[in-house]
Formats: structure tokens, sequence, C-alpha cells
């Protein structure tokens, strides 16, 4: 990234360019980003090609004021993140889905981030309901965010016996729980954007991944709560949990709640476009 995409970005999230890569600037960046970028998979429903190329993520996240799934979300973030001088990882991750099964191999994409003051964390802007700020990545007790209590723990074997995430010296994978549920299963090898082309294509392809059955955008709210549209259903969820929820009626509507309230400009309502199971 350059300076002048750099500075794009930071618009974006409506901060200021940061002097030191420090924690307190990482936490800001962070719950800002899920303030401002909306998790999103719009694009599978509305014939959009998904790129896990830096520029093209870019144009999406900054340039078309979009949001994405883990893949793009996190790789934007990862990249604007090292272009302000923190130290940055992507990792790959592995959802639960049931019980003690998880998704396929590179099912997602979350971001180790060393601070120039100290410290390691898990930073991850793109799975949804998460926590609202990067998560101590060494510690092993409770975490307190506003989202929930979280804790990262090492994991045990998985399916097939194994501990780490590629061979049987690797340190153990870490489990990421929130509020008392497994979350996903986060290997610790250090991956590249690339790496991750074809976990992105299966969930925007696959009749097996959720993103192909259904429409969603998500956003965390100043107050600290969230607003989803998912479909053509609006909900309202406050900091303290309660929440509300109303069915729209017209495209002028849907349209409406894209542009106000996610401020994503968009042409014609997206419908699921779920795929042929016979291929």
């Amino acid at each position: 990234m350059d300076s002048v995409e750099v500075d794009a970005y930071l618009r974006r999230l409506g901060v200021e360019h940061p002097a030191w890569p420090t924690v307190d600037v990482l936490r800001e960046l962070h719950l800002r980003h899920l303030q401002t970028v909306p998790f999103e998979n719009l694009s599978i429903h509305l014939g959009e090609e998904i790129v896990l190329e830096e520029k093209r993520l870019l144009d999406k996240v900054v340039g078309a004021r979009r949001g994405g799934f883990c893949y793009e979300l996190n790789g934007a973030f990862g990249a604007l993140l090292g272009a302000l001088g923190f130290d940055v990882t992507l990792l790959a991750g592995r959802v639960h889905v049931k019980d003690e099964e998880v998704g396929i191999p590179y099912d997602h994409m979350a971001l180790q981030v060393r601070t120039v003051d100290g410290g390691t964390w898990l930073t991850d802007v793109g799975f949804g309901a998460h926590s609202h700020y990067p998560l101590a990545f060494e510690a092993r007790g409770e975490q307190v965010d506003p989202a929930g209590v979280f804790r990262i723990v090492e994991a045990g074997p998985d399916a097939a016996g194994v501990r780490g995430g590629y061979d049987a010296e690797a340190a153990a994978d870490l489990e990421v729980a929130m509020d008392g549920r497994a979350e996903y299963r986060l290997e610790r090898r250090p991956r590249a954007l690339g790496d991750f082309v074809a976990g992105a294509w299966w969930h925007s392809t696959s009749p097996g991944s959720h993103f192909t059955q259904s429409l969603v955008c998500s956003r965390v709210t100043k107050e600290g709560g969230r607003i989803t549209l998912s479909g053509r259903t609006f909900k309202t969820t406050a900091a303290d949990g309660t929440r509300e929820e109303r069915e729209l009626g017209t495209d002028e509507e849907v349209l409406g709640v894209y542009r106000e309230r996610f401020g994503i400009e968009l042409d014609r309502v997206p419908t699921v476009r779920k795929p042929n199971r016979d291929g």
C-alpha cells in the first residue's frame, strides 16, 4: 500500500493517521473497522468475482466502500496494519460447525499482530459477531470484551490426532472461544494471502457453504450493539442483548437500508443464488 491508499483507508474508518503502531492504536482501528466496514457476502449473490489480491481488496473495501467476508476484511485490514508499521501474520482457522466438527482447511483467516509497545494480539474483523477489540494472543485466561467473554487455549488433537497445524513438532493449534462456546481452531503457522484462494472459492461456490445459502450484511454500532440485514429481515441488537426485527417490504426499502445503515450503494437487491448441487 502506498501513502495515498493508506490515507484513503483511514478516512474510510474515520480515524487520523497514527504516529506509532501501538496497542491503543490497534484497538481503535479494530473497533472502527467493525463499525464502518460491514461483514457481508453480497458479492456471492450479485455475481461479483472475489479476488484475493491486495489491490482488488482495497478497491472493494476502500474504493467501492463495500465490506466482505473474512478473507477480504482481514486481508485488507492486515495490509493496512502492515503499512502502518505493525508486524502482521496471516493465520488460518477452521470454524466449528457442530459438536467437535470443524470446517475445511483455510476456512477462516485471522491476524496475529505485534505492536511496538509490546504484546501480540489476535486481531479479527472478519468473523461476524466476534470481539470488539483485539485479544491478547498469549493469554490463556478469560478476556472480557464488550461482545462477550473470550478465551484462547491450546487445542487438543484434531480428527487426525494432530495437535499442531502441520507436523508433530509444531506448537499446538489454538481454540478461540466466546462465552464458553468454541468458535474456531487456529493454526500458528504463518500463511500468505494466496493460500486462502481455495477456501474463498469453496465458500463462494459450494452448496455446503453457508455463505451460498443466505444473504448477510452486519456491522457493530457506535452504541456497542449490532445491526444485521439478512435478506429482507432487518435486525437490531442493543448492547444489552435486546433484539428487534422487522421485515422490509419493497426493493426501495431494502436498498435504502443498505445505503443508509451500511453505506453500501447497490443498483439492485441481492437475491440468494444457490449453486447447483449437480455441478
